[in-house]
């Protein structure tokens, strides 16, 4: 029987390269952000991808419950040299780069099973919202663990379109196609549509009843895949372009999309990077000159085109090539979302609205597109 529960306040993030970050610069999210910092001090990492902006402590400050955790590896040919990280040049070398992300998933959540747990299906998110219920009404001593639902972000690591068959058995429960172009689709910087082979992908991923992500696709293989794809679809961290003075790339989303993403039934996580507010705010007063205001006018944004705000979420990206340097001063780490709060109600919206935005309408996702066992 399933459970019936009343609103709760939480925080669903469905966005963090976390796996990227263990395997490459050997950060351990059981520890604190502060204590990752310090020990970071006096190496190249800081300069390369910033002072963390994620740990336990900050995660169980704000009632993170679930994270979307992401596989993903870069192509050599985009690598710039400035840190010695993963990447592929063939599928097979993708292939093992996205599965030792994998691998990095499994021993955390071996390692600290009273930290963070894989949730894979309807049975493991019931289990876990009743235990985090349970926590938000009475605290208890010790939080509950923060919830893993992986997402392959850029699907190289796909050797060829059956393979989502192995993927989905191995845990993966969502995929976004691109994050440059690549063989299956247009990409960020790198646009086309989507290929006979990436048509090929969503049929193999929709026979699994998967959800497709369409963040970092090209304009064009976003709207293709909208049109055609039979499953679930989200953004799970993408911006309104409309609202990013000076972006000259294709990262992010048209209204027109977010139209199409909506009249879809889904929802979109939105980023709270520096740079997809406003692509020049490095020349405009850096970081000081920031706030979190238009992280709140992107989420209305969304809300005003859909006409409520069932289609709106967080989708931080923390740690996806970028730190705290790079983000609204208000944001210390993630422990500090939960400001959007008072910010969403001074602009009208109420206490269910907000619980929608934090972590409801991931919920209706999650409820409705992972398996029964």
């Amino acid at each position: 029987m399933r459970h019936a529960f009343k609103q709760i306040h939480m925080i669903i993030d469905s966005h963090e390269d976390l796996a990227w970050n263990i395997v490459n610069l050997r950060r351990d999210y059981s520890k604190s952000a502060y204590e990752i910092r310090r020990a970071e001090q006096n190496t190249p990492i800081p300069a390369y991808n910033g002072n963390t902006l994620l740990g336990l402590p900050q995660y169980q400050e704000a009632r993170v419950a679930i994270v979307f955790s992401t596989l993903y590896c870069a192509p050599r040919r985009l690598d710039q040299g400035k840190y010695p990280v993963s990447l592929y040049e063939t599928p097979d070398e993708a292939h093992k780069c996205y599965r030792d992300n994998l691998d990095a998933y499994l021993r955390l959540t071996d390692e600290h099973p009273d930290k963070f747990r894989l949730i894979l299906n309807q049975p493991n998110l019931d289990q876990h919202l009743v235990i985090w219920q349970d926590h938000l009404e009475k605290p208890a001593e010790t939080p509950p663990p923060v919830g893993l639902v992986i997402l392959m972000e850029g699907a190289e690591g796909v050797r060829e379109p059956a393979e989502v068959e192995r993927w989905y058995e191995w845990g993966v429960r969502m995929i976004g196609p691109a994050w440059a172009g690549n063989r299956y689709c247009g990409g960020t910087r790198e646009p086309g549509p989507l290929t006979k082979e990436g048509y090929a992908l969503l049929d193999h991923m929709a026979s699994l009843n998967m959800i497709l992500d369409i963040s970092h696709m090209d304009h064009q293989s976003a709207r293709q895949s909208l049109d055609t794809y039979e499953g679930q679809v989200i953004a799970s961290h993408a911006n309104a372009e409309a609202l990013i003075k000076g972006i000259p790339i294709n990262r992010h989303l048209k209204d027109e999309t977010i139209h199409q993403l909506i009249e879809r039934d889904g929802v979109m996580g939105i980023v709270p990077l520096n740079a997809f507010l406003n692509w020049g705010w490095r020349d405009e007063g850096g970081r000081a000159a920031m706030s979190l205001d238009p992280i709140i006018a992107q989420i209305d944004h969304v809300c005003q085109i859909a006409g409520n705000t069932h289609h709106v979420g967080l989708g931080t990206d923390f740690d996806g090539g970028f730190g705290v340097e790079s983000v609204p001063p208000e944001i210390d780490t993630i422990a500090d979302l939960p400001k959007l709060a008072p910010k969403l109600a001074e602009k009208g919206y109420n206490q269910v609205d907000i619980n929608r935005i934090f972590s409801g309408n991931w919920l209706r996702i999650l409820k409705g597109n992972l398996p029964n066992s």
